[in-house]
């Protein structure tokens, strides 16, 4: 499987034959610095590129046409408003009036522009890729075709007259940027441009309770207890841990659900402990000891195999049509049922546990369609969809050492 993201910094004459157009003068005034990141073979000029021959070019492009090249599972850099995807086949001669049209629609406005390059059906499905070229505004592409299915083809739009042509026009991308920029509010953009990890985790704190007064001990027999079960512990089974550190166990909880380690019900009890749930959500979760566990949300069930360190299969919903989203990680890799599925990470405004704010909001969809159409109807919850490797990395980062020494 080959897939490469590609942009505007391969060099200057890499740059003329990727847009069809001359390339932009190196100089000064607005420049943006770039470098080569992934070594390959440019497919329009047939040779090989590799960053021992490629210095860094200071680029001078206009503002509202910000070009990035970045490896998979690279976050976005921060403090970029917009972020428009161009997915293309190798040599899609409809690239670059789609480009020419996005800068005509932005009008000016500052967005994070990639071209990704997708050559195989399966990378197309993880994209969201119904055609060459498909243009995607946040994650979404505001032209999906309902059940329209993955593919590398070329891809045809149809205007208000009725015409075909190989890009949107100007005033359909327009309109589709218009729709991003209302739902992107100063509470979209203060969530959206720091790591969706924030989200997850306690604010960017990590999940992983401190060594000091037994916290960490606890909350880790708690999660090897759920493992282990499939629910959550009594608080008497873990008093004589908690007597180690000179506490009660539920002085020991109620300091951990204050600090959003884990979640208590009103009789004090364990309701949620990141990434397991007491009670039945949208997402099961078979560990291969032939456990089921609940998760709290898509993310977290992401992060149970890691943490765990065994093969898991999850088995959830899309909430939007009620169809089935499972992902099988076995042996390090993972498989996604559908092919087209992805992750939305959002939250509701306010303060709280993420078991208020965000558990709910953060879910499995079948394709990019359905969760377009799931933040369509929910314009409280702000947030971002996420790539299926995106999605697994942040279970990684967040769940990961939850059971880890030290």
């Amino acid at each position: 499987m080959e897939h490469h993201q590609i942009a505007i910094h391969l060099g200057a004459m890499a740059l003329g034959g990727l847009l069809g157009r001359a390339a932009p003068a190196v100089g000064p005034g607005l420049e943006h610095a770039v470098n080569p990141v992934l070594a390959g073979r440019h497919p329009a000029a047939g040779r090989e590129i590799t960053d021992a021959h490629i210095p860094t070019l200071r680029l001078d492009l206009p503002a509202h046409w910000k070009v990035y090249r970045r490896a998979e599972g690279h976050r976005p850099t921060e403090g970029i408003g917009m972020r428009i995807t161009i997915l293309a086949v190798p040599d899609c001669p409809n690239v670059a009036l789609v480009r020419e049209r996005i800068t005509a629609a932005l009008g000016g406005r500052s967005a994070e522009v990639e071209l990704v390059e997708v050559r195989e059906e399966t990378e197309a499905a993880r994209w969201g890729m119904t055609g060459s070229p498909t243009v995607l505004l946040d994650g979404v592409d505001p032209f999906a075709a309902a059940d329209a299915p993955a593919s590398v083809s070329c891809r045809l739009y149809r205007d208000t007259d009725g015409r075909t042509q190989g890009a949107p026009s100007v005033e359909a991308l327009r309109q589709a940027l218009s729709g991003v920029s209302s739902r992107r509010t100063a509470a979209d953009r203060e969530c959206c441009d720091r790591d969706v990890l924030e989200t997850i985790g306690r604010a960017g704190r990590g999940r992983r309770a401190p060594a000091e007064r037994g916290l960490r001990a606890v909350q880790q027999a708690v999660l090897r207890h759920f493992a282990a079960a499939g629910r959550a512990p009594e608080a008497s089974a873990l008093e004589a841990l908690a007597a180690q550190a000179g506490r009660t166990a539920g002085d020991a909880l109620a300091e951990l659900d204050r600090e959003d380690f884990l979640a208590l019900d009103e009789q004090g009890r364990i309701r949620a402990a990141y990434p397991f749930s007491a009670v039945q959500t949208r997402h099961r979760v078979r560990l291969a000891s032939g456990t089921d566990v609940w998760s709290m949300c898509a993310i977290d069930a992401l992060g149970i195999s890691a943490m765990l360190g065994q093969n898991v299969v999850i088995s959830s919903s899309d909430p939007v049509d009620g169809k089935p989203v499972t992902v099988t990680f076995t042996g390090g890799s993972t498989i996604w049922d559908p092919q087209a599925a992805v992750v939305f990470v959002g939250r509701r405004a306010g303060t709280g546990p993420a078991a208020i704010l965000c558990c709910d909001a953060v879910n499995f969809f079948t394709d990019h369609a359905t969760a377009a159409r799931w933040q369509q109807e929910h314009p409280e919850v702000s947030g971002q969809l996420v790539s299926q490797a995106r999605a697994v990395e942040i279970g990684l980062q967040t769940f990961g050492l939850l059971l880890q020494d030290g």
